[in-house]
């Protein structure tokens, strides 16, 4: 650090002076890249007022207080190089004074007793409350019988409570009672006994997930935003909640639902043509999500128009509901991607995940393996069959037969950032999956 404040010994006064100076509102302040999950990165301009703007408006949508009335503390984690890090960890933290605490890369594993002692609120993108969810699973499992009971028993009461909208401060009885001998302990392990906001972006929640932390009493704010948005444009809160819901657009920003979004950025880096596909002649930004708007202005989320599935009979498919039926049957499946763009049918790409509710689910089934290459190197008869049985279970439900999944393979190794399966802030490259398994999905198609 010290080296690193001697640099600016180098640059005079009046030199930060003439940069200081020149700089302008509606001039670019940061370049954020897109992750590429569809296409090459592109460099997002943000102007100054992008992002003084969003870190006021969004910081009193979350809620946060200036530091002279409450000193916020945030836990920092994500990679600054995305928008979200960027406007919570920087931006806000400069406009509302927050006290920002940066963790060691190994604090992804688990928050436990960290910041026990303070007061703080965290933000996360969905695939850290599932690895905290089925680290609490595993834990859990291992338990003696009446505290597996009991936990059980106070999650209900508190999962009920929840989706009932039963959170004032004049709770029953039993919900109290619940907190206070069973939940609090969770809070305290986790080290969110002091944690009084918890925030989800950059990927979404399953049903699963959200359901699982309501159940403990744990309310996780989504958000939706883009890059493109300078981050948050819908926000939940704790003045502002409704279960499933990305939350109501943040003041000032405007929601319309056709195939477009609100809100304007300055473009993207060198790429005209890029940019003009984005925003249109009336200053709309295409979102190119799927989703809807209820009656109280709360914006849920369904899918994107980029991961339609357009199969050879012209006929159009969304995978992601397809792909979380398949891991609320299969729960063991850590992963699920459905394939079948102008193919004449759907298949799979999933990967099954060996930890101790993966075991029972193999020894239930049949079958003596104990590790994934040996489930999908020898085509495990029993595994497979279960799996199956699930996927037979997703195609009953389908609305029209070209949604069943007909063909299906486990890989032996689980999607990564290292492999190139999932970007920087886990979002899953479908391009990258296509491209890596071909072999693998020609498969499935050869007569």
């Amino acid at each position: 650090m010290e080296e690193f404040m001697d640099l600016g010994n180098e640059i005079t006064d009046a030199k930060l002076d003439e940069v200081i100076n020149s700089q302008k509102p509606n001039q670019c302040c940061v370049l954020i890249y897109t992750s590429g999950t569809t296409g090459k990165p592109k460099g997002v301009m943000l102007i100054h007022d992008n992002i003084t703007w969003t870190a006021t408006h969004a910081g009193q949508a979350g809620d946060l207080q200036p530091a002279e009335t409450q000193q916020e503390t945030i836990v920092s984690y994500l990679p600054l190089s995305h928008i979200v890090a960027q406007i919570y960890d920087l931006w806000t933290g400069i406009k509302w004074g927050e006290q920002v605490y940066f963790a060691e890369p190994d604090t992804l594993k688990v928050f436990i007793g960290l910041y026990s002692q303070v007061p703080f609120l965290i933000l996360s993108n969905g695939a850290l409350w599932e690895k905290i969810m089925e680290k609490i699973k595993e834990v859990s499992a291992q338990s003696e019988f009446v505290k597996k009971k009991m936990l059980s028993c106070a999650m209900s009461i508190s999962l009920e409570g929840n989706l009932n909208c039963s959170r004032s401060d004049l709770k029953p009885f039993r919900t109290r009672l619940a907190d206070y001998l069973v939940l609090a302990k969770i809070h305290h392990s986790l080290g969110f006994s002091h944690c009084w906001k918890h925030f989800c972006g950059a990927a979404s929640l399953t049903t699963e997930t959200l359901q699982f932390f309501l159940s403990l009493n744990i309310l996780l704010y989504e958000a939706y935003g883009m890059s493109e948005t300078t981050g948050p444009h819908c926000m939940l809160g704790p003045y502002v909640y409704r279960c499933h819901s990305c939350g109501k657009a943040v003041t000032g920003c405007k929601v319309k639902l056709v195939n477009e979004d609100a809100d304007v950025f300055m473009g993207y880096l060198n790429m005209e043509d890029k940019t003009k596909e984005a925003i249109d002649e009336d200053g709309w930004l295409h979102s190119r999500d799927l989703g809807k708007l209820d009656k109280d202005g709360f914006l849920y989320i369904t899918g994107r128009i980029k991961e339609l599935i357009i199969t050879a009979g012209g006929e159009n498919v969304s995978p992601i509901p397809i792909e979380d039926a398949v891991k609320k049957e299969l729960p063991v499946v850590s992963n699920a991607i459905l394939i079948g763009d102008r193919k004449k049918s759907l298949s799979m790409i999933t990967f099954f995940i060996l930890k101790l509710g993966s075991r029972e689910f193999c020894q239930k089934a049949g079958s003596k393996a104990t590790k994934v290459s040996e489930i999908a190197r020898m085509k495990d008869q029993a595994v497979y069959q279960a799996i199956q049985d699930g996927i037979d279970r997703v195609n009953m439900k389908a609305a029209a037969n070209v949604q069943r999944i007909q063909k299906w393979t486990v890989l032996e190794k689980d999607f990564s950032i290292s492999g190139g399966e999932f970007g920087p802030t886990m979002k899953l490259s479908q391009l990258a999956v296509v491209e890596k398994y071909k072999d693998e999905i020609d498969s499935f198609y050869k007569e």
